[in-house]
């Protein structure tokens, strides 16, 4: 067996057996909190709603085990099982050798994997979430939705792929730094149109008409120092009971935007609270840092694969006849891409500690902008409605959380300063 075929399979299998074991440390520890609520939320929510927030974590968990064994067998399937490699030859002996072949290649592996997740997803929505009272959305609302994201996809994606693909060709070893610039000014781009052209294709954005609400948001955004474009409310409620609120675009194209649900079910405290936490990431520049990471992490992976993509032993070793290693085409895109995340994963509960940092530093902030109670009662009140556990693994939450359990959360904020 090869180097790299050994060090595949022992991360792959460390990855779904670090998986499940926090997954059933999570279920265990969930459960056997279940039949008391936290003494700090006692007097807030009710042991009715503090199990059904259990029952719904464990579901979800279990449905999480799942899909990790599904995913794993997948990737197998597509690499050492020779899946990827058969695909692309059967494309090539249709297609003939170039980009009509290499750009068919992406789009059938990607619509392989979304029609293998599938049933995952209808289950999730029409079976877990429709369970616990969480479903709004209709099997039509559904089948249009997926057919709108993947016209989006093929109207945007394609072009994108085919220049990387053309760059692979034509830009010699240093292709990959033209690729990054190419994929990097993609996602600015989509950053700045998501909010006006995109967004609305899926749901209906109107103007926050709540003019004491309105006035009290943009008063707590210029004493921030943020410009918005405006204030909108999506209708949140057509596909899920859950409330959410967030700031999108950046520029002139900044907005604020709440579900519909959300505005239902907070006060307007509670609302400019939530609101000055979300400021906070602004104040502090967590988005931008984030922005430039994920810019610095994607200019390292497109470095990596113009290196590895040159390497005969990185398709071999991974199931795919090596192909002619002077360009990397589609193929070693896509084997990279797939394989990478098995590396990666260990890095996890790094980036997370980290963003709970960011979460902790946005708390204090509204905390000194609005009356931190008011956030308090916001989350407490977020977190009941949306089911989310008040009792999660502290390991398991260390590894995958970016916000920090709500118990700590809010015994920071009511903290003496």
């Amino acid at each position: 067996m090869q180097l790299l075929t050994s060090l595949f399979l022992t991360l792959l299998a460390l990855e779904v057996m670090t998986r499940l074991w926090l997954a059933r440390r999570q279920m265990q520890h969930v459960k056997q909190h279940r039949e008391q609520v936290p003494a700090e939320f006692s007097a807030r929510i009710r042991l009715r709603s503090h199990q059904r927030a259990a029952d719904y974590t464990v579901d979800r968990t279990r449905l999480g085990m799942v899909e990790t064994v599904f995913d794993a067998a997948v990737l197998l399937a597509l690499t050492l099982g020779g899946g990827l490699h058969w695909i692309a030859s059967s494309l090539e002996s249709l297609l003939g050798s170039g980009m009509t072949a290499d750009i068919a290649l992406v789009g059938a592996i990607l619509l392989l994997i979304a029609v293998l997740h599938l049933p995952f997803t209808l289950y999730r929505q029409f079976g877990l979430e429709a369970r616990y009272g969480f479903n709004r959305m209709t099997l039509k609302l559904f089948i249009t939705d997926s057919i709108k994201g993947l016209l989006v996809a093929l109207a945007l994606g394609t072009p994108v792929v085919a220049l990387i693909l053309w760059l692979m060709q034509v830009a010699g070893q240093s292709w990959w730094f033209w690729a990054w610039f190419v994929w990097a000014g993609f996602n600015l781009v989509m950053m700045l149109i998501f909010p006006t052209w995109i967004a609305p294709l899926f749901n209906k954005f109107t103007a926050l008409e709540d003019d004491d609400l309105r006035g009290r948001i943009e008063a707590l955004a210029r004493r921030c120092g943020f410009s918005i474009n405006g204030l909108f409310v999506m209708d949140g409620s057509r596909r899920s009971a859950h409330g959410n609120a967030y700031f999108t675009g950046f520029g002139r194209s900044r907005r604020i935007v709440f579900f519909d649900t959300l505005l239902s079910k907070l006060t307007a405290d509670e609302i400019e609270a939530v609101l000055a936490h979300e400021l906070g990431h602004f104040k502090h520049r967590h988005i931008t840092k984030r922005i430039t990471m994920s810019l610095l992490t994607a200019l390292m992976m497109f470095a990596l694969l113009g290196w590895l993509g040159m390497q005969a032993w990185f398709y071999t070793d991974l199931g795919v006849a090596a192909p002619d290693t002077s360009i990397v085409g589609a193929t070693g895109l896509i084997l990279f891409f797939m394989v990478v995340p098995v590396f990666t994963f260990w890095f996890t509960p790094l980036l997370n500690m980290l963003s709970r940092k960011d979460e902790f530093e946005a708390d204090r902030f509204a905390a000194h902008q609005s009356d931190p109670e008011q956030l308090v009662s916001a989350l407490v009140k977020l977190f009941d409605d949306n089911a989310a556990t008040l009792t999660p693994d502290p390991v398991h939450s260390a590894f995958y959380d970016t916000h920090p359990p709500a118990a700590i959360r809010i015994r920071q904020l009511t903290a003496p300063t």
